[in-house]
């Protein structure tokens, strides 16, 4: 792509999408469901209080008729319950979160030609990268002098965030109810 095409959050999920990311990052959080210990007790819990199970006269219905009845009752509050463990694992700055956002930077970054990466890191990691910075800062000054017309047309990160080129770049607040109506529609 050219620099001077504008880089969407359809183009980095259609990305993540066709290179299998979306799918491994599922199975991920699918595995990480089904060893939430919490998550599991709860539910647990929650069909050993049920009312279907607990009315008299329960143990004369079939197995079909419990599952039925057991679904009506629990299938909302035990989805509502995943569906939380789901975004707070996805919101997670230090474990499936953080690589969830490190992917999406990764891919954008590739997307639009720049330079991983575009958010602050930590001073463990900038300890570590400080070193290969170096290095490869001695290249990108040759890059930076061949480029420096185009340079002049690019906005920072932060301007962006501020509003300068907020309808071309899609904000992600990390909120479920902050999608907007399309993007909901979409998926």
């Amino acid at each position: 792509m050219s620099s001077s095409s504008v880089i969407t959050p359809e183009d980095v999920l259609e990305s993540l999408m066709n290179d299998g990311t979306i799918d491994a990052l599922r199975l991920k959080i699918i595995n990480q469901l089904k060893t939430n210990e919490e998550l599991k007790n709860t539910t647990i819990k929650m069909v050993e209080q049920s009312k279907v199970l607990n009315t008299p006269g329960a143990e004369k219905q079939t197995k079909r008729e419990l599952f039925d009845a057991l679904r009506q009752e629990l299938e909302t509050p035990v989805l509502e319950k995943a569906s939380k463990s789901v975004w707070e694992l996805i919101l997670d700055n230090n474990g499936l979160g953080k690589e969830i956002n490190e992917t999406v930077e990764r891919v954008f970054c590739r997307l639009s030609g720049r330079e991983a990466p575009l958010f602050p890191i930590s001073n463990d990691e900038n300890q570590r990268d400080k070193e290969t910075h170096n290095e490869k800062g001695k290249e990108n000054e040759n890059k930076n002098k061949e480029n420096s017309n185009s340079a002049s047309k690019k906005r920072s990160f932060n301007a962006m965030n501020l509003g300068e080129g907020a309808d071309e770049v899609g904000n992600f607040s990390g909120d479920p109810s902050a999608l907007s109506e399309d993007s909901r529609r979409s998926r």
